[in-house]
Parts: C-alpha cells; structure tokens; sequence
C-alpha cells in the first residue's frame, strides 16, 4: 500500500531556560508535539540563560551551532520550546534561512487540525488570529505601499495597517459567532438545572475520553496521542438510581498558549461549573506528578480551582507497581480496572 502522507518536515527543537534550568521534558513533550504535526526530530540544542537576547532570544553563538546543525542535518525547521515574539521569528529565519516555529504555534496547529465540531473551528480559528495578530507584518516592502481605490483618497492606509484591521474585524465576527453558540449551549444547561454535574478534567492523553465512553457507553474519538479530543462532551449517566452529567474537556499541557484559553472559554465553562471533577492522571507517565501540578495551575487560572477533585490514576496496568496516594483511585480504563470502586465513589459523592 501507498502511504499518501507528505513526507516529514526534518526540525531542530530548541530549548531555553532563562533563570532556571531546561528541562528535559519539556524538549521530550515538544517532540511528541512535533511528531503530532508530522515533523521529525533531527538535533535538539539548549541554553540556560539569564536573560533574552533582545535580537535572538538566544545569543548569537547559539545562533550559529544552529546554523552549523541544519547544514548537517538538512533540517527545514526550527522550533523553539517558548513562544517568540515576530520579531524574533524574523531575525532568526533570516540568520537560519528555514522556517522558524515556536510552541504555542505547533500547538494552535493541531488544534486546527483535530477541531471537528463547528464550535471547535471556530475557537481554533479564533485563537490561530489572535496568535497571528501581533505577529503580522510586512513581507518584501509590502507593509510600506499605500492601497490605492475607492474609497482610499489622500494619503491612504499602509497594507500591513490594513491587514491588521481585517484582522481584528475577524476577531469581531467570530467572537459574536461563538457567543450565539454559547448560548444554544447555556440553553442546554438550563435543560439540565438540578443534575449534578462532573467533569473529567487531566493532561493530554492521560485518557480522559476512554474513560468517558466507558462511563457514558459514547462513541466519543480516543486515541492514544496528545489532543485526540478538543470538543467538549457532555452525557446524561445513570448510575444505581443517581442521575447526573459527565464532560469530557479538552486535555491540558503545560504552557499552554493564553490564545487558546481566551477563544475556549466557552467551552471551559463546563469546567468551571461542575460540582465535582474526576482528574485523570497518566500514572505511567514518569513525569505525572509535573503534570498534576500544571493540570492544577490551568484550573486555578481559568477559575475552577476550589472545585472539589477525586484524583484518578489511570493506566495502572502500564505501572503495576505504583502505589495510589490516599484518598485517590487507581484505574485502567482501557482494560476496565478498578471502574466498579470509580463510579462506587462517584455515587457516595452524589
């Protein structure tokens, strides 16, 4: 069989750690992302400085290992595990003479790529404009040519002032757009006034939709990859006479673009009003405990934090040997262990 796929985009990731020291996960989570947009790892390089360099980011010694690197490896990208500013992004294509990517951009792309409701385009939509916005500018002397016609007489309005206005003007539209969806969905809510209401919340792919399709007997998309779900489920469950509503939310990762918190507020709403949330944790990740601590942070930022949590350990069949904290579960969704103790402690909760 032909595999149609486009060939993978050879990268070099970049790691910075400005007043504190790189950490190796972070470049190991960036590979998996990259791997997610069909890019391959060729070389990594990292530099722990004091500051940012006002011109790079990283100094000009870094720049040139780098430059060293893609010549021997053929690379045609660069990602950088922090999000740049569009300057930055311009002086080192110029300097690299490939394609310069930060985090937040890999992670807006797959977004885009896995968004599959009509909401869930929107607000990927949404969040790709904010992202781009301060970083439009001008390309080959265009941003300094004056857009002639009607309606445009005297001096005239620079393309790249222009663009930027149409920009926003998107930004408008697709903010009203979602609005009028937050309220077919507010509707919703209001049809489910009374149930208590829990929310499966965790890092991605910690299997939170394998788990709520084996709660809810949904159909909902889970695959063992990061971001597998972006649109937000809810179900009504019955559970020994009890009724109530599970969600499935979107998975979060650790600096996670402010872009994408902003266009899914809607959405984060189930999050923050649900009375009891179920978060899952990859127990098998050797980096779990990192990951509850960002999961931890999302919430207190999005304002969910002081919403009661029954912590969840899942894929214990991956880590037999791990020792469930008090007051938490251990579980396997995905070989259905430890499911009956799970909804008995959903049941005493209701």
């Amino acid at each position: 069989m032909h595999n149609n796929l486009p060939a993978p985009d050879a990268a070099i990731l970049v790691g910075v750690g400005v007043n504190q020291i790189l950490s190796v996960a972070d470049l190991d989570e960036l590979a998996l992302l990259c791997a997610t947009c069909n890019i391959k790892t060729v070389g990594r390089v990292c530099q722990n400085r004091k500051d940012i360099d006002p011109t790079y980011y990283i100094g000009a010694g870094k720049v040139d290992e780098i430059k060293t690197l893609i010549a021997a490896t053929n690379a045609t990208v660069v990602v950088f595990d922090v999000e740049l500013a569009g300057s930055k992004v311009r002086n080192l294509e110029q300097a690299f003479g490939v394609t310069v990517l930060d985090r937040s951009k890999v992670i807006l792309d797959i977004f885009a790529a896995r968004a599959r409701t009509a909401e869930g385009k929107l607000q990927v939509e949404l969040a790709q404009l904010r992202y781009n916005l301060p970083r439009l500018t001008g390309a080959n002397g265009v941003m300094s040519k004056m857009r002639n016609g009607v309606g445009m007489r005297g001096p005239g309005e620079k393309q790249l002032e222009l663009d930027k206005r149409l920009i926003r003007d998107e930004i408008t539209a697709l903010e009203k757009k979602l609005a009028a969806v937050k309220q077919v969905r507010e509707t919703g809510k209001n049809q489910r006034r009374g149930k208590a209401r829990v929310c499966l919340v965790g890092y991605t792919n910690s299997g939170k939709s394998t788990l709520f399709n084996l709660i809810t007997k949904a159909d909902v998309y889970a695959k063992d990859e990061l971001f597998a779900t972006l649109d937000t489920t809810t179900r009504a469950v019955y559970l020994e006479g009890k009724q109530f509503t599970l969600t499935d939310s979107v998975g979060f990762i650790n600096h996670l673009p402010h872009e994408f918190i902003r266009a899914f507020e809607s959405t984060l709403d189930e999050t923050r009003e649900a009375d009891l949330l179920l978060h899952i944790v990859d127990c098998s990740n050797p980096h779990a405990a990192e990951q509850v601590a960002v999961v931890n942070n999302v919430l207190q930022n999005i304002g969910a934090g002081q919403i009661k949590q029954l912590m969840v350990y899942n894929k214990i069949d991956k880590n037999p040997n791990f020792s469930v904290p008090d007051g938490a579960i251990g579980i396997s969704a995905r070989e259905k262990i430890g499911i009956d103790k799970l909804k008995k402690e959903i049941y005493n909760y209701l």
